[in-house]
């Protein structure tokens, strides 16, 4: 038997496909595997243990004409052909996409040679990849109930999965988490992601907004920064004087979330996802620019009283200084918020996923 998943260049997308692919391997153990995707920074940190893995082009498009654009849609077509070799050399029996511009090829190619497709959409609002690829493939696995009603087709070809994380993404002994970091039992831990490429702009403003507190020696900060701007944020760490650990980028992140008090960050489905398996009260910037996907995101979190989502067009150092303060201060609410996350029930979305894979292998 023999699976191939295609994604995109950012962890939100790649750890979905690993963890759907570790599942498959678990459940039918002679299975061959293949994972296709772009070659960029974030796969090159990603782990991928036990599968094959083939890379095509990562290209970057703007709304402009412009050389650059042309070079790209050039090198965009090449990465589609290297898609169609791919299956033809790799054969597999099903092909599932996880979202981008880079899944469009390799799920379109497999329609056209009648192999099996499904798709999995991470975001509560679909990408427009997915969007294009729904009316193709023979099913598709949404990661939220009410995902299907922007899809416009008719609810049979829909399955709900919830959206796989790591099959290391479990609780860590607290003490083993704090000597992980080398923290203290006895500080409020803040835990600040800017998404697997870093933000700029959450990074700057939370720094900003730690130097205007008034108690910022009760804290220590785990700050996963990017590649950008590692240098720039473990300088100004230095220059606060309070306990910190800066990281460009954490495969162990389930250390950090086991000891975080509050995490800041963006609203990427798997972000979400993990949140809630960890109950963390959060304070979430959506990325404005991703269609309102990580708006929609935040929103499920903050209706269950879970979260607080800002803005990002509002957002400021006096602000986030007055929100982080009314957390670190009121233990009572931190608490409430945990508390509401019980009214989410997580699923084991890998196996889910598995099964209507291997359902669609069986009709």
């Amino acid at each position: 038997m023999r699976v191939l998943a295609v994604t995109g260049s950012s962890g939100g997308h790649i750890f979905p496909a690993v963890s759907f692919l570790d599942a498959f391997k678990q459940k039918k153990s002679g299975a061959e595997t293949l994972l296709v995707m772009p070659h960029s920074s974030t796969s090159n940190q990603i782990g991928v243990i036990g599968h094959r893995i083939r890379y095509i082009p990562l290209v970057r498009f703007s709304p402009r004409i412009s050389l650059n654009n042309l070079i790209a849609l050039l090198k965009y077509v090449k990465g589609s052909l290297d898609s169609l070799w791919i299956l033809i050399r790799f054969h597999p029996e099903i092909v599932v996409g996880f979202g981008t511009i880079y899944s469009l090829p390799t799920v379109l190619f497999a329609w056209l040679l009648r192999i099996k497709t499904m798709i999995h959409e991470q975001n509560v609002v679909p990408g427009r990849a997915n969007s294009f690829l729904a009316r193709f493939v023979d099913k598709i696995a949404i990661s939220f109930h009410n995902s299907s009603s922007f899809f416009k087709l008719s609810k049979n070809k829909f399955v709900f999965t919830g959206n796989p994380l790591r099959q290391n993404l479990k609780a860590v002994e607290r003490c083993r988490a704090l000597d992980f970091f080398d923290f203290d039992a006895d500080k409020f831990t803040v835990l600040v992601i800017g998404g697997s490429q870093g933000s700029r702009i959450i990074n700057r403003v939370f720094l900003e907004a730690l130097a205007l507190l008034t108690d910022k020696y009760s804290l220590q900060i785990i700050h996963i920064t990017g590649n950008k701007d590692y240098d720039l944020i473990t300088g100004e760490y230095k220059n606060l004087e309070i306990k910190f650990k800066s990281i460009v980028f954490l495969k162990e992140i389930e250390y950090a979330y086991s000891i975080s008090d509050l995490v800041v960050s963006r609203a990427g489905a798997s972000t979400i996802t993990e949140l809630v398996k960890f109950s963390i009260p959060a304070l979430i910037i959506p990325y404005p620019f991703a269609y309102s996907h990580q708006l929609k995101n935040a929103q499920i979190l903050q209706d269950l009283g879970a979260a607080v989502v800002i803005d990002e067009n509002k957002l400021n150092p006096q602000m986030f200084r007055e929100l982080l303060e009314g957390l670190i201060s009121n233990p009572q609410r931190c608490d409430s918020m945990r508390s509401a996350y019980r009214k989410i029930k997580m699923f084991d979305a890998g196996n889910l996923l598995v099964d209507q894979a291997l359902s669609l292998l069986k009709a």
